[in-house]
């Protein structure tokens, strides 16, 4: 059994250091490789990251396409039986990988896998949960306010919950472990989500085909999270929405031209989608 870890970064060297040493601090145990594709940055401190980690593989590309494209180019340039989906704004502790390997491989059902993620002060990551619709999105939208707000019982329900090992809709893109063949069949991620819910996606993928996602918190990485977002051009809400009508109208086409309403009368309807209204 061997692993391809693939790294997709933009104008984020330094997290990219920091997140290549900490794969390098604590020797996986699987045979593995990692692939870096870096989506067209305009800093100059990728290079610097390049020469520093030789082992590497870096595939350059010439223009942004956002986190799916980038994924599916690292994928396509490797060979390994397990792919790890992995941010450049991550941090892997000492045995994250190998725990996850080896819980995915306990569950033959399962083709995907996803650990507990904390930011970095320890606070738990929503990376995990039902698939995405009108209800599940308000539900969890406003657990996650009330757990960023100290709420006592939301703070509880969410520990609580981010400690136990399930099967669930979909895990987090930052941090996802999956078979090879499973995501080749599935053709790799949409790539019409230049970033954002293209994790959710995938997962729905994998679960028509009556696969099951694992969440599995045995394994704990550390999500500094946003690092590549908040670099982009053009702003990271029109990439957000963009994803998000994409999104309603592969998986929920009747609840749609709701989303595209409530969108233009918030002005946040994206520009493609104004000249096709």
């Amino acid at each position: 059994m061997t692993l391809s870890i693939i790294i997709v970064s933009y104008n984020a060297a330094a997290d990219l250091a920091r997140c290549l040493d900490s794969l390098h601090g604590a020797p996986l145990s699987i045979a593995h490789d990692i692939t870096v594709v870096d989506n067209a940055s305009t800093e100059s401190g990728i290079e610097g990251v390049k020469s520093e980690w030789p082992a590497v593989q870096f595939i350059q590309l010439t223009e942004n396409r956002g986190f799916a494209a980038g994924t599916n180019t690292g994928i396509r340039a490797t060979h390994s039986d397990l792919l790890l989906l992995l941010n450049s704004d991550t941090i892997v502790p000492a045995g994250a990988i190998d725990t996850l390997v080896s819980r995915l491989l306990a569950h033959p059902s399962a083709a995907a896998t996803g650990p507990r993620l904390e930011d970095s002060q320890g606070r738990v990551e929503i990376s995990f949960g039902p698939m995405i619709s009108p209800f599940a999105e308000l539900q969890q939208k406003t657990l996650g306010h009330l757990y960023e707000a100290g709420w006592s019982p939301a703070v509880s329900r969410i520990e609580r919950a981010t400690r136990q090992e399930r099967f669930v809709d979909w895990v987090s893109g930052a941090c996802l472990l999956v078979h090879r063949a499973d995501a080749e069949a599935v053709g790799l991620l949409d790539e019409r989500f230049f970033m954002y819910t293209e994790d959710v996606d995938f997962c729905a993928s994998l679960r028509s085909r009556g696969r099951q996602i694992l969440y599995a918190p045995a394994a704990t990485v550390t999500h500094l999270r946003g690092r590549s977002r908040s670099t982009v051009p053009g702003g990271m809400n029109e990439h957000y929405r963009r994803s998000h009508l994409a999104f309603y109208e592969k998986h929920h086409p009747g609840w749609a031209p709701l989303l595209r309403f409530y969108l233009r009368m918030k002005g946040q309807l994206p520009s493609e989608a104004k000249r096709r209204t």
